[in-house]
């Protein structure tokens, strides 16, 4: 039990460091409100669950050692975040970022969200060699597929937890948070970081 208290611990720890998962999250609640930020929420977590249940399986693994496969993977989360990128840089060039609406907010659909948030995760590689570098540093070689799996949810339940908050504090920050310089320093940032997390994955060996 003192072994599975130290990976929440560290899981949460983990999961308050600012990534790819979670600018998403907080610039599509910024552009399109709580209900647009939960479908982003909601596609990452889905996503995470897919990575879980991969290394629990034992396919990541075998993901991570067929070295085209893992190429192409690596090279289409690059793509994606520069994608990304792109998207939230233009919105910010733009006074009118991605069809906004009289009250501030985007009419981008819940689904685009959900899609947006599903896709950043899934092709983001490192997710994977994290979960298949760290969780047998606490099951052991040897665990079951019922423990794996329950380590890989946690991981899922305590980043989905971090994330609703953040959703929460910027939703409840958005009559601030959608002024128009506010709401375009918001996209310039979350573009560079973007256009600067695919650099780093383009370049690591």
């Amino acid at each position: 039990m003192s072994q599975y208290a130290a990976f929440v611990a560290f899981a949460a720890a983990l999961a308050f460091a600012p990534g790819p998962d979670s600018l998403l999250t907080l610039r599509n609640t910024v552009a399109g409100g709580r209900a647009r930020g939960f479908s982003t929420l909601a596609g990452i977590s889905a996503a995470n669950a897919v990575q879980g249940v991969l290394v629990a399986s034992g396919l990541s693994a075998l993901l991570v050692r067929a070295e085209q496969v893992f190429l192409v993977v690596r090279w289409a989360g690059v793509a994606y975040l520069c994608f990304l990128g792109v998207i939230a840089l233009r919105a910010a060039w733009r006074h009118d970022p991605e069809g906004w609406s009289a009250s501030g907010r985007s009419r981008t659909s819940r689904l685009a969200a959900f899609r947006q948030g599903f896709l950043c995760n899934i092709t983001n590689p490192k997710v994977l060699m994290f979960n298949l570098a760290v969780l047998p540093q606490f099951v052991g070689a040897d665990a079951r597929l019922g423990e794996l799996l329950a380590y890989a949810f946690t991981l899922m339940l305590i980043g989905t937890v971090v994330l609703v908050g953040l959703v929460l504090g910027a939703d409840a920050a958005s009559r601030w948070l959608r002024r128009t310089r506010v709401r375009r320093l918001v996209d310039a940032g979350t573009g560079l970081v973007m256009l600067g997390f695919a650099g780093a994955l383009a370049t690591e060996r």
